[in-house]
């Protein structure tokens, strides 16, 4: 059954977000949401979760948090990456709705209520979707192979939509309250949870200060992290290049066979060694897959945490 439409006057809202070495734009991102949220949501809360800044980040939100209530900090132990730091806040949230965005205000708080009026068209997940996203080229290479991965696990209309910028009902977080483990993907985690996903386009705005501190090797670690992680295609990528090379292998031996019936004999040396280059790569990629599967059970044996906090405000 659809949830109706609620007024500013009896929702609520938490916005999370993951702060990484953000002292220059905090100040200005809370004062901005001071502004948007009391227009979109009677109770409404702002969660900033320090992500081991190497700045004066953590200062800076308790202070700010020393001024408003509505304001909640919690450190982190160490860097443990933004999909982690974002895991720590949405289960610290306490509302009914949660936005997360980004602590560089590159997601214009204003178009909040833009989420909102899609999310009450009868969807559980939205997206801000960037107008025209402003990256260099390895980024923005990198960003399409993300999307690509993402498309191995929650499916391609999920995947050509996904942004950091999001809007979901809270209550999507009780399919993934068990999850423990340190390779954490927020858009991977909520579609166990739902199918029903929207998006809206909303403006794309110049970074407050700094650059960004995902990195070409970051994007492309994060996306082998979610192919891996939640998705089986590198296997059956696996077994498909086993079957070609299988059948590769019974037409060389039906070539050489014929030949050897016609000739007598075979060319030798040149012709075996590239055979058993093709054969030992294929092996070799497949053992190399499988090796990155059992990473990933060793370390949730171990049941490493997704993060620890160190202290809240």
């Amino acid at each position: 059954m659809d949830l109706p439409a609620q007024s500013p006057e009896v929702r609520s809202l938490s916005v999370v977000t993951a702060v990484y070495n953000g002292e220059a734009s905090l100040a200005e991102l809370c004062r901005r949401l001071g502004e948007v949220l009391p227009r979109v949501a009677m109770r409404h809360e702002i969660i900033l979760v320090n992500d081991g800044s190497r700045d004066r980040s953590w200062e800076i939100i308790s202070e700010l948090s020393s001024r408003s209530p509505r304001v909640r900090g919690l450190s982190l132990m160490r860097n443990y990456g933004q999909h982690n730091a974002l895991l720590c806040g949405i289960r610290a949230a306490k509302y009914e709705l949660i936005v997360t965005l980004d602590d560089d205000l590159q997601h214009p708080p204003e178009e909040i209520s833009r989420l909102l009026a899609r999310l009450e068209e009868g969807f559980d997940v939205v997206y801000g979707t960037p107008e025209n996203e402003q990256n260099g080229l390895m980024r923005a290479l990198a960003s399409r192979i993300t999307r690509l991965t993402l498309r191995t696990a929650v499916g391609a209309d999920v995947a050509r939509n996904v942004s950091a910028f999001r809007l979901f009902r809270t209550q999507l977080r009780e399919a993934f309250a068990g999850y423990q483990t340190p390779f954490v993907s927020i858009d991977v985690l909520l579609t166990w949870a739902t199918t029903r996903f929207g998006a809206t386009t909303v403006p794309f705005q110049q970074r407050h200060s700094g650059a960004s501190n995902y990195t070409f090797a970051k994007l492309v670690r994060h996306a082998l992290d979610m192919m891996t992680g939640f998705s089986t295609a590198p296997l059956q990528l696996a077994s498909l290049i086993g079957f070609a090379c299988t059948l590769f292998g019974i037409g060389i031996f039906l070539y050489v066979f014929i030949r050897y019936c016609l000739e007598g004999s075979v060319p030798g040396f040149p012709f075996l060694a590239s055979i058993i280059a093709i054969f030992s790569g294929a092996q070799l990629f497949a053992l190399g897959v499988i090796g990155e599967y059992l990473a990933r059970m060793h370390f949730r044996s171990m049941k490493r945490p997704a993060y620890v906090v160190r202290t809240t405000t």
